[in-house]
């Protein structure tokens, strides 16, 4: 594969930028806290929650139900829509980078690898990522195709990050964590929005939303938005030809009536992207590759009705349809659908029981249509999954101590039945303190392409020794009907302390024993019929690969003045790949995912108003090297300077990667496309509610 010169030569240099930039941070916060010293006048409007209060926030995704951040037994993170708009992010991954224990790096323009606690890649295979609680996981690569998942960012209530294992409520797939997005009610997103800018890569972009009500009891609202980012360029300055034009809309309707809630919502996209295939890396002089450019688009309908009896018991039944056409140059054009269907009921028994169980059922439908590079064989195939669970949650000491067992069992086509149980408990001694550990398994079900698929990989004209062989060699990746589920067995322990109104730490430790992971091995030689011929190798994919993984997460708040709040998080991961195929060293996603995931990672950000009119928002982050693609650790920040001149109206300007022109976050481990640098970024913006 390519390499690139490294940003920085050596670690010591690193650490030397990570240091001044330290300094230089906080430079700029103690000046703020002086200006603040001084007498400036802070509405009381502004940061008005103690850090207390925003523990008391509600998640739902952990248990299906809502629950106070500080009394859940898992690890978990809110990222609110306060933390995306003093962020800058423009897209859902980037606002994800804010969660500890979450690896984001951007692969291109249009693409990102997002994994929890290890096994990243542009398909990360062990991640259940939720709209509203519509499932966006794509069983044909087994991963999410993030440029597909976006919405009006100022509609996201906030995003719930689960890490480790929740296959116990969510199902197969959900074993290193859980994303769930969650928008706001259309009651919430009354008026009208008009937002726009743009910028060095951030070219343009656009968003609009109306919300009003039929009657009373039925808001809803509208949205449009659309972009264009730019190119990125290649390690020798080359331009990729990704870049990526998008619009999108939809709608939601809200409908109250007595103890029942309707909710009807609904999405529309358009994606024109592109991107560059490394011929270096496949040899294939008689295959033309190069730059492409191809387009995705689709849509979803959700319906969903919850009838709330009390605090105690509600039912919940939900149904969804999306569908979604690629052109996946050079890869190959895919058409598929999908029909899920979800089902809960949650109730109290003889007090101490808090008991919730549903039913799901899914069904897959695809088309792949051969390329030049890859063939599935059937080409067209329909995958049905059904799903129960029941979980109960037990209370041995009212407040203070709590036991929650729970299973889930998934019949799909691939592997027939699996069982994912679970069990957390809880210790609340006092307001301040709590601790939980957890013990879990969690299976990573089969995807399309490790069973059905053809793909080459390279054509090799000589060996070491050897410069030309009589007939050239080519190198085959194949699937396997007998390929299996990834299985986990998953230890984790946490402890939340509030160590003040105005402070707080959350500590999070795991250990993963990963058994059956994904492995390659030589199938057997054979030739092909053609002329003059070639020696076919194909690599077979087998699950005789094993890890054991083990690190913690530790995030921290803080409000040293009611206008300034600090944020950070740090990061761990340790991996052991234990793998007897040679050639799966060469995989980075299983025999290679311990040089691919940095063992440290690092997020420090300070929110801080000057007034009620200027705001002030700093971002830096560290990203240990990934020595698997070359990538050297890097630091970075991000700015945001918020202006609001009058009521109502928001003026930004925003700066991306200040510390460099450029630097490398990823490599795709799909198709070898030309890897990119990523640009440091300007843009400005304006925001009008009314």
């Amino acid at each position: 594969m390519n390499k690139n010169e490294p940003m920085v030569s050596n670690n010591s240099q690193i650490m030397r930028l990570g240091l001044k930039s330290f300094i230089f941070f906080i430079a700029i916060n103690c000046f703020a806290g002086m200006t603040i010293a001084a007498g400036k006048t802070v509405s009381d409007q502004l940061f008005d929650l103690s850090i207390e209060d925003l523990m008391q926030i509600e998640v739902t995704t952990v248990s299906r139900r809502s629950q106070k951040l500080t009394e859940v037994a898992a690890a978990a993170y809110v990222i609110t829509n306060e933390d995306i708009r003093r962020s800058g992010a423009t897209s859902i991954p980037d606002a994800l980078r804010m969660a500890p224990g979450v690896q984001v790096e951007r692969v291109s323009t249009d693409k990102w690898a997002v994994s929890i606690r290890g096994f990243n890649g542009v398909y990360a295979n062990k991640l259940q990522v939720l709209m509203d609680g519509r499932s966006v996981y794509n069983p044909i690569f087994a991963g999410v195709l993030w440029e597909q998942q976006d919405t009006l960012l100022e509609d996201i209530e906030r995003i719930e990050v689960i890490r480790g294992p929740a296959a116990a409520v969510w199902g197969a797939n959900a074993v290193n964590g859980v994303i769930n997005i969650i928008t706001k009610k259309a009651a919430d997103t009354q008026g009208a929005l008009l937002t726009a800018g743009g910028g060095s890569f951030e070219h343009g972009f656009f968003g609009a939303r109306y919300g009003g009500k039929i009657n009373e009891a039925t808001p809803f609202r509208f949205y449009a938005k659309g972009f264009t980012r730019d190119h990125l360029t290649s390690t020798t300055g080359d331009n990729i030809h990704n870049q990526w034009h998008s619009s999108r809309g939809g709608f939601r309707l809200d409908h109250m009536r007595g103890i029942d809630q309707f909710t009807l919502q609904g999405d529309l996209f358009y994606n024109a992207n592109g991107d560059t295939v490394d011929q270096s890396q496949f040899n294939l002089s008689n295959i033309p590759l190069g730059s492409s450019r191809g387009h995705q688009e689709g849509g979803n309908i959700r319906v969903r009705w919850d009838r709330v009896y009390s605090e105690q018991s509600a039912v919940m039944l939900q149904i969804y349809y999306d569908r979604v056409r690629n052109q996946f140059l050079p890869i190959g054009d895919s058409d598929a659908e999908s029909f899920d269907v979800d089902f809960q009921h949650r109730l109290s028994l003889m007090e101490k029981h808090n008991i919730t169980w549903g039913l799901n059922y899914r069904l897959y439908h695809n088309t792949v249509f051969d390329s030049v590079l890859t063939q599935f064989s059937p080409r067209e195939q329909t995958n049905h999954q059904f799903g129960v669970f029941i979980r109960d949650e037990i209370s041995l000491l009212p407040e203070r101590l709590s036991l929650t067992v729970g299973t889930r069992l998934d019949h799909n086509d691939f592997t027939g039945l699996e069982v994912q149980p679970n069990a957390r408990l809880m210790w609340t001694p006092n307001s301040s303190n709590s601790v939980w550990m957890s013990i879990s398994r969690a299976v990573r079900i089969p995807s399309r392409f490790e069973q059905d698929v053809t793909t080459v990989v390279r054509q090799i004209q000589g060996l070491p020794g050897f410069s030309v062989l009589p007939i050239p060699l080519l190198a085959t990746v194949k699937g396997s009907s007998s390929f299996g589920s990834e299985k986990l067995i998953a230890y984790e322990l946490g402890y939340r302390h509030q160590i003040t109104q105005q402070a707080s730490v959350d500590l999070a430790g795991f250990v993963n024993d990963y058994s059956q992971l994904r492995s390659a091995g030589l199938g057997t030689i054979s030739t092909d019929s053609g002329f003059p011929g070639q020696l076919l190798v194909p690599i077979v994919l087998n699950n005789k690969a094993a890890a054991l993984t083990y690190g913690f997460e530790v995030s921290a708040d803080w409000k040293p003045l009611n206008q300034w709040r600090l944020q950070a998080s740090y990061s761990y991961l340790n991996m052991d790949i234990d793998s007897s195929e040679l050639v799966n060293q060469l995989d980075p996603t299983t025999g290679g995912a311990d040089k691919v995931a940095p063992t440290h990672r690092l997020s420090f950000r300070s929110n801080y108003d000057f007034s009620e009119k200027l705001q002030l928002n700093l971002w830096l982050r560290y990203v240990n090297k990934i020595s698997f693609y070359d990538i050297p650790s890097y630091v970075t920040m991000d700015a945001n300077l918020t202006f609001k001149p009058v009521k109502n109206v928001e003026l930004f300007l925003v700066g991306q990667n200040l510390f460099s022109e450029n630097h490398r976050e990823f490599v795709s481990d799909t198709i070898p496309t030309l890897p990119g640098k990523i640009p440091r970024g300007i843009y400005v913006g304006a925001r009008w509610n009314f």
